[in-house]
């Protein structure tokens, strides 16, 4: 007779519950998922032998029937601000990237749900490098995971934010993201408040609905750019499907809690979308919704169709919209000295790849 060859799972792949029920059906005691799942999120295990007020046959056993996975760290970057850029590999040899950017009291973790992009935005250089795979929840969630072990080697601040804006579109990947959140912010997970998780959508119109329908209370965010759906056609196309009326639309119902706002973010490109007149059409197109705009100027990369406007250009397009009674901050692009792009650094360290058209 042959052998038949067990199955290895990826423990990280399991709810508490899931995990209950798992060690239930191999014989273990169900209390020892919780222990587990603090070994990992709380205490930043990457082995099960690091358990140790788990039994050593314990251990033993669950080294034998699951794997503990984690990213592997590729590559740092250091901004003079204090940004800093990551890149990680994956266990089939792609890389995605994460973004620790510091502001005041704040540490907003930047991270990726997609190797590469489908969407195609013609500002964007991951989109131009093309569509991978979807990641898997733990592949999202390991991002944060991964920089928090780091920082806390390192003796520095915890992340206090969490941004779903990196390589790739999440509500693209929807079920996976839906997934990673529940960890992020389950007690027996990273347990993370969702108010301080913003999810950034490019316009997936039936996605922002399956958001709001999940009970995930997270924070919303809308790339616009652009104030007419030509324009917007012609640097999203995304906009295709789910025109401007469509988006506002789908937006303008989305269940927000008291004193939450939805973010429009809208990067400015210079002879494109950054008229007075484009903002006066953006005024319009946003009256009657509790929102804010983050106002972007675009940061070029090489090969890039676009330009940052000057800045005259820019304070007016902010005026008009203050002058609207609409909260408008101008972000700068952090970590410009380094590969500040979105992709760049994942584009630099994999160039062979690139090079294929595969990505």
């Amino acid at each position: 007779m042959f052998a038949v060859e067990q199955t290895v799972e990826n423990v990280k792949s399991y709810s508490i519950d899931g995990l209950k029920a798992r060690l239930t059906e191999l014989g273990l005691p169900a209390y020892r998922a919780a222990q587990i799942l603090q070994w990992i999120y709380l205490h930043h295990a990457q082995s099960f032998s690091e358990m140790t007020n788990i039994a050593k046959k314990d251990r033993e056993q669950l080294a034998a029937l699951f794997s503990l996975p984690s990213l592997s760290e590729r590559a740092v970057e250091r901004s003079v601000d204090g940004t800093r850029k990551f890149l990680f590999g994956l266990e089939d040899g792609h890389c995605i990237e994460s973004v620790l950017i510091p502001d005041e009291n704040r540490l907003t973790l930047c991270i990726s749900s997609q190797v590469g992009c489908q969407q195609a935005c013609r500002f964007c250089l991951t989109g131009a490098g093309g569509f991978v795979r979807n990641l898997q929840a733990w592949e999202i969630a390991d991002q944060v995971l991964s920089v928090s072990r780091m920082l806390r080697l390192e003796n520095e601040h915890p992340i206090t934010n969490i941004v779903l804006m990196g390589m790739g579109e999440p509500l693209a990947n929807f079920d996976e993201v839906v997934k990673a959140l529940r960890v992020m912010t389950a007690e027996h997970g990273l347990g993370i408040s969702p108010r301080r998780i913003t999810l950034s959508t490019d316009g997936l119109v039936p996605g922002i609905d399956a958001l709001a329908r999940s009970g995930l209370r997270v924070n919303l965010a809308v790339s616009l750019n652009a104030s007419t759906d030509e324009i917007r056609d012609r640097i999203m196309p995304v906009n295709r499907r789910y025109p401007l009326r469509e988006l506002l639309a789908t937006c303008r119902r989305y269940p927000l809690e008291p004193r939450k706002r939805i973010t429009f973010e809208y990067v400015l490109l210079r002879g494109v979308n950054d008229s007075a007149e484009d903002a006066r059409r953006v005024a319009a197109l946003l009256r009657g919704i509790r929102c804010k705009v983050n106002l972007i100027p675009f940061n070029p990369f090489p090969g890039s169709a676009f330009e940052r406007p000057e800045e005259p250009s820019i304070r007016r397009f902010q005026q008009i919209l203050l002058d609207h009674h609409i909260t408008a901050p101008l972000r700068e692009s952090r970590g410009r000295d380094i590969s500040a792009a979105c992709g760049q650094l994942r584009e630099r360290q994999q160039p062979a790849v690139a090079a294929t058209g595969r990505e």
